[in-house]
């Protein structure tokens, strides 16, 4: 995947919208409890009945592996079906790791080689080692933690170092990184007034912007303040799509929900 081919689907699609595979087995429709591998056939579904109104897919490593063996199996299904049946949509391992060079190393190669994932998340509180790491590999992105979209954020985030507030310093660092122009940057739709300034920033990197939805942000105040000249945007729904209905039409009522957003996000661009 490359920035260009990303930013054609967002053209041709007239959408930069990103679903979240948050695989919940307590959320899921009860008749999918009846299959060989539930999360797969859950995944597979919202997939299918989504694929051409949105450019990116998201898997919550989390909701996989707390199933243990089980759980690992049916992401890699999952992103194998992705890459063999709709291989121009970006994917996103949002499993936010983080540690020193070599077991950086090791995550890239888990994501990005073995599973062959486009993207993966990554926290950047252990600074430049733990980093670059992800951004070694040619064609692939590391989505740093830049601004996020809980209410904890204020804890550290938004805290003035020197006067400048810690995420703003983060940007900076990480833009001077070797191979940083392979690095994206979550930035929360709640935090969306914050959009212009990371803008100023960081003015050509993709944005990953969680937060519209289920979390109240508002998909508008994301496009004015964050859409530059190539877009530039992914912003992701998970629960507001894919647990739309819990009956045996969940994958109609969340293509129902993503058409909503992408017919939202055509009339913004």
């Amino acid at each position: 995947m490359t920035v260009q081919k990303l930013t054609t689907q967002i053209l041709q699609k007239k959408s930069f919208l990103c679903v979240g595979l948050d695989v919940d087995l307590e959320k899921m429709p009860a008749h999918l409890l009846q299959e060989e591998d539930p999360i797969f056939a859950f995944a597979k579904a919202i997939i299918d009945a989504t694929h051409d109104l949105c450019v990116a897919y998201k898997p919550n490593t989390a909701f996989f592996e707390a199933y243990g063996v089980t759980g690992w199996i049916a992401l890699e299904k999952t992103i194998k079906y992705l890459n063999e049946n709709y291989p121009d949509h970006f994917t996103i391992a949002d499993a936010k790791r983080g540690d020193i060079g070599n077991t950086s190393t090791r995550y890239a190669k888990a994501f990005y080689e073995d599973l062959n994932f486009d993207s993966v998340t990554i926290a950047p509180y252990m600074g430049k080692d733990s980093v670059e790491p992800f951004l070694a590999f040619e064609n692939k992105f590391a989505i740093l933690l830049a601004l996020t979209s809980n209410q904890g954020a204020f804890d550290f985030q938004t805290k003035l170092i020197d006067g400048k507030p810690l995420y703003q310093e983060v940007l900076k660092t990480a833009s001077q990184y070797k191979n940083s122009d392979r690095l994206m940057y979550v930035v929360g739709a709640t935090k969306a007034e914050y959009l212009k300034e990371i803008r100023e920033i960081v003015p050509n990197a993709f944005l990953l912007v969680p937060g519209v939805g289920a979390q109240g942000g508002s998909l508008e105040e994301v496009v004015k303040y964050g859409k530059n000249d190539q877009i530039g945007l992914l912003v992701n729904s998970s629960r507001g799509i894919i647990y739309a209905s819990k009956e045996k039409d969940f994958a109609d009522a969340a293509r129902a929900k993503a058409m909503e957003l992408q017919q939202q996000m055509e009339s913004l661009l």
